[in-house]
């Protein structure tokens, strides 16, 4: 499969496949496509998969789109204005992303429920209980909110991040929970009174825009809030 992502701050991926090769994606994510692209909508690895990502924030069923008779074309359009990012998926190297994140994946990788083993950090932390994990092998492409900061952690390295920023991060990194300190701090400083620790080795991708955040800002200014 060859690809290209367009678009800038209104991001598409434009994936052209030989005779034969398919793609998967969620329910409704097909933007466009030419006419020899055949859909199957499956479970993808049976009931319990499917309940699975519907924990993680997408569809109980995805679909398959294959390229028949001839080379095809499929694009995935991003919901919301930010960044599309596509990673390399292989045995040993899985990506753990926010949920609602997944856009599109070739055949060969997975789509899993990931669960924070911490699960006091992943309450307060921000990043929720329950992320997706992608493995297998092949390239999936991921949403992020606003713009894409990439940070590489070396071992035992961290950044503090705020409620919502995380986008993705190598399975190789750790969550951890940091109380802000003090007592005016955590109720004047506007900030809540947990923060995100993600700790390396690893790469970790945070997002400059948050659909919370967003709504909050529209909120504001809307005549209803006035």
């Amino acid at each position: 499969m060859k690809y290209e992502i367009l678009g800038e701050g209104l991001p598409y991926v434009v994936c052209n496949l030989q005779s034969g090769e398919s793609v998967i994606t969620e329910g409704g994510g097909m933007s466009w496509m030419s006419p020899n692209m055949r859909m199957e909508t499956t479970s993808r690895g049976g009931v319990g998969k499917a309940f699975g990502r519907m924990f993680s924030g997408e569809s109980m069923f995805q679909n398959r789109y294959t390229a028949e008779n001839g080379e095809g074309m499929i694009a995935f359009a991003s919901s919301f204005p930010g960044s599309i990012r596509a990673f390399e998926i292989s045995p040993g190297n899985d990506i753990i992303a926010q949920k609602r994140s997944f856009l599109a994946c070739e055949e060969g990788v997975e789509l899993s429920v990931f669960f924070n083993k911490k699960i006091a950090g992943s309450m307060f932390g921000g990043e929720g209980f329950i992320m997706q994990r992608f493995s297998g092998n092949g390239v999936v492409f991921v949403e992020i909110d606003g713009y894409a900061v990439e940070y590489d952690l070396e071992v035992g390295q961290s950044i503090i991040v705020d409620t919502g920023h995380l986008a993705a991060m190598d399975s190789t990194c750790t969550l951890n929970i940091k109380t802000v300190s003090g007592i005016k701090n955590k109720f004047l400083g506007g900030e809540g009174f947990f923060n995100t620790e993600i700790i390396g080795p690893g790469k970790v991708i945070l997002q400059s825009m948050t659909l919370s955040n967003l709504a909050g800002a529209i909120g504001s200014v809307s005549p209803s809030s006035n």
